[in-house]
């Protein structure tokens, strides 16, 4: 959850102005969260208080409506019809890490993931996408090995993630569908040797840039410490309620660490909100 929103607040940059290169600054001035950040957060309050995910997410975005959402999930979210989404885009699996926290067996998670997409991703490829993060997150935390988690996401999702990310970043073209996208997050994962040079493999492949490291972020999370002045910085820049629900999720879930608890000890809201 910390990657996931790491992730968007360095991407939020990149997503129109795609850095084909790892060679930048890691936090800008203007560097935001984004619709990414708010929906992962509507997902711990949908968690933390038992409110159906539809409810959650059209809550937060009416709170949040300008925070980079697309057309169509615009439209949903101003309207009272409980008609849900055919969606197979990206949005189900940058919102889906705080179900990998959330329960105890893969099972669980996916079937968790499932239900935390088809409200407004009901296409498979859309609640394939929030599964297999999902999976890599939970995986990364049981303490698989990179191999074991790149089998097991190929052979359950049918995702190729054999091509490089040098390969990738060759020719890759903004995509946010998950078919065009999680594939290509999980293998900066894969590829990476540290946190932060997860989030900079995710960034410099271009395309849909917050949200790819967004997702990397949310798996890479798992898998290798983070610098707590990263986790400050990003924490900084969110809004005091958000910090609030995302404090309440981490210590529900026995994720919050002393080191965590100084952080938001130490945490200071933004002199701007200019996603709002």
């Amino acid at each position: 959850m910390w990657g996931a929103i790491i992730g968007d607040v360095i991407g939020s940059l990149f997503e129109k102005f795609n850095h084909k290169s790892k060679d930048f600054e890691l936090f800008h001035s203007l560097s935001h969260y984004t619709d990414d950040t708010v929906m992962t957060i509507a997902t711990m309050d949908a968690l933390l208080h038992n409110i159906p995910f539809e409810t959650a997410y059209k809550s937060w975005y009416r709170k949040y409506p300008k925070a980079g959402f697309g057309e169509r999930f615009r439209e949903w979210g101003k309207s009272d019809s409980p008609i849900p989404l055919n969606s197979y885009g990206n949005g189900s699996a940058m919102r889906v890490s705080p179900v990998a926290y959330w329960k105890s067996s893969l099972f669980e998670v996916q079937e968790l993931a499932r239900l935390s997409a088809i409200g407004t991703h009901g296409h498979p490829e859309g609640f394939k996408g929030a599964q297999a993060v999902a999976s890599a997150i939970f995986l990364s935390k049981q303490k698989k090995s990179k191999e074991e988690i790149k089998q097991y996401i190929e052979e359950t999702y049918k995702y190729d993630l054999s091509e490089s990310t040098d390969s990738i970043r060759s020719l890759y073209k903004f995509d946010v569908t998950c078919q065009g996208s999680v594939p290509q997050a999980i293998r900066c994962f894969y590829e990476s040797e540290n946190f932060e040079d997860a989030i900079r493999l995710a960034i410099s492949i271009g395309g849909d840039s917050d949200t790819i490291a967004c997702m990397t972020g949310s798996i890479s999370e798992a898998y290798y410490p983070i610098d707590p002045k990263i986790k400050q910085n990003a924490l900084n820049r969110l809004p005091k309620e958000m910090v609030e629900v995302f404090a309440s999720f981490l210590k529900a879930t026995n994720q919050l660490t002393q080191q965590d608890q100084r952080i938001f000890d130490q945490y200071q809201s933004p002199r701007f909100r200019n996603v709002q």
